[in-house]
């Protein structure tokens, strides 16, 4: 994984960037007790030993354990919300580029599995955050709205059905593999946006268009 993964401007001294890098490494080692859900029992110094820096560095960066595991989610639905970004940049139409991303993310289990077991874990909590996934899938929302592709009187009712259906699909594709496939990820793409208001027909279509390619855009 590339450092730094914050969208301001890098380390500029060679101090700052060692404790850039520190940083990350304590990041990069929350992430992986994340997504294996053993972060409620590890120790500090389980995590100084998996991101291989000295136990006084965590002190350096993290007042504590939760502050260090909420700043790994966070960077998780950071993480992804840039991706999609970055694949939507260049879509006019707002129910294309809701489906878009619905799609994406139903096929991180494959794609980007550590993700998608973090999401799972703990993405829920994060569904009212200011910053991540859930402002950019409202966005997309509002924008259907506004534009009349959607028809929805409340956008965070909306945005939490949305979240839950597609957290419970990565729940389901992580377990079961092989029960959830890139036709059953399209078909939970078809479902939102006719509960959205799209029509059959359309929603359909707009599911099943050519997806672009999320191995193109470099790892963020």
């Amino acid at each position: 994984m590339a450092t730094p993964r914050s969208g301001s401007a890098g380390p500029t001294t060679r101090t700052d960037r060692r404790k850039a890098q520190t940083r990350q490494k304590l990041i990069d080692a929350a992430r992986g007790f994340l997504a294996s859900d053993t972060h409620a029992t590890v120790s500090i110094q389980d995590i100084t030993d998996a991101a291989d820096v000295g136990f006084g560095s965590f002190y350096n960066h993290f007042s504590s354990k939760t502050e260090l595991f909420e700043a790994a989610v966070s960077e998780v639905l950071e993480e992804l919300g840039r991706l999609l970004d970055d694949l939507s940049g260049d879509v006019d139409d707002p129910a294309m580029a809701f489906a878009q991303s619905m799609r994406l993310t139903a096929r991180l289990a494959v794609t980007r599995p550590e993700m998608a077991q973090v999401l799972v874990r703990h993405g829920m909590a994060y569904i009212d955050a200011d910053e991540g996934l859930a402002p950019r899938a409202l966005r997309d929302i509002e924008a259907g709205v506004a534009s009349g592709r959607f028809q929805v009187g409340e956008p965070r009712l909306a945005l939490a059905t949305t979240a839950g259906a597609l957290l419970a699909v990565l729940h389901t594709s992580l377990v079961n593999p092989e029960g959830v496939t890139d036709a059953t990820c399209d078909e939970v793409a078809e479902q939102l946006l006719r509960m959205l208001g799209v029509p059959l027909v359309e929603a359909h279509e707009i599911a099943t268009a050519p997806l672009p390619d999320a191995s193109a855009v470099s790892q963020v």
